[in-house]
């Protein structure tokens, strides 16, 4: 039986194209839009353009509509689908899009760190490696994965690690979940299944703060307005913050704007394990939310995902736990 797969091309350097100066800018058309792929009989591929833009024009909107379009495709007969993305902000579409989408169909988020005519490229491999695991019966009901460099990463924890190296994309504390390796789509874990929020618009206001030595309320203050729906701050260590900024974080949560903890570290996962001024145990009482093991801007995502959906108080905690 032909599979259907989706194909959803939004720009970033896989769509791009070295110009004679080395510099890499966008091709009015994706030169991946109209390639065939070998010993692909198999597959039908319906391919879209939906956006064309950089990385970093990537905003909740643009992940809303992406979410919207393969939410629709399960009910047209697609199999899976694929989006080709920018690097810079992939690892957010792609938990935008798994904690959005309920369905069982195989969704993957695949991009290149070289544009496609440099040597070395590896937007085409990887293009096929994607279309290759969203086609594969093993990755039904495995959530929305991230396919780079042979490897088969969660998207609620696959992070960018490095600005230029072809093998960037990495699993902190967990590591990947699978390869792809002779052909052969092999899962070595799973995740523990999360809420799905299938939103129909995005709040905006949601903000993201990094904490450091000697943090001050300057910060906190110019985000303690009417306007703040939310505000996820990346903690020291385990999840802890500078005593100096206990009044100000004491005053957000007052005004019922909810704030969620996740740790600046590379590792590990954030917990509220320090009982002094400013330690964990001090701020989980106050009412601030710890996110563990996703990172300051997938944390962000969730937090953004879950105000969109209308939670709040104690079942906002819940799903940011979760």
């Amino acid at each position: 039986m032909t599979k259907k797969i989706l194909i959803l091309h939004t720009g970033g350097t896989i769509s791009m194209s070295e110009d004679e100066s080395g510099k890499i800018k966008p091709n009015e058309r994706n030169p991946l839009a109209n390639i065939s792929l070998k010993n692909k009989s198999e597959l039908e591929l319906v391919t879209e353009e939906i956006f064309n833009v950089p990385s970093p024009h990537m905003n909740p909107e643009r992940m809303l509509q992406l979410s919207l379009r393969i939410r629709q495709a399960e009910a047209e007969g697609f199999y899976g689908a694929v989006v080709t993305h920018g690097t810079d902000t992939l690892e957010e579409t792609a938990i935008f899009l798994d904690l959005t989408i309920s369905s069982n169909m195989p969704v993957v988020v695949t991009g290149a760190m070289r544009s496609s005519n440099e040597i070395g490229s590896d937007g085409l491999y990887n293009f096929r490696t994607a279309i290759m695991v969203a086609s594969s019966k093993e990755s039904v009901g495995k959530g929305v994965v991230v396919v780079m460099n042979d490897e088969i990463h969660s998207a609620r924890y696959v992070t960018k690690t490095h600005t230029t190296n072809v093998a960037t994309f990495r699993t902190p504390t967990f590591g990947p979940i699978g390869i792809v390796s002779e052909g052969h789509v092999n899962y070595v874990q799973t995740i523990k299944p999360q809420q799905h929020l299938p939103i129909n618009y995005v709040v905006d206001q949601v903000f993201l703060v990094k904490a450091y030595a000697g943090m001050g309320t300057e910060l906190l203050q110019a985000l303690n307005q009417t306007a703040t729906n939310g505000i996820v701050i990346e903690a020291l260590g385990a999840g802890n913050m500078p005593p100096e900024t206990l009044p100000e974080l004491q005053a957000l949560v007052e005004h019922k704007i909810p704030i969620v903890l996740v740790s600046r570290c590379f590792n590990g996962i954030a917990e509220p394990v320090y009982d002094y001024q400013g330690g964990g145990v001090n701020l989980n009482k106050m009412g601030i939310i710890y996110c563990r093991g996703l990172n300051g801007q997938k944390a962000r995502i969730k937090l953004l995902v879950g105000l969109s959906a209308g939670l709040s108080g104690l079942e906002l905690k819940k799903y940011i736990n979760n």
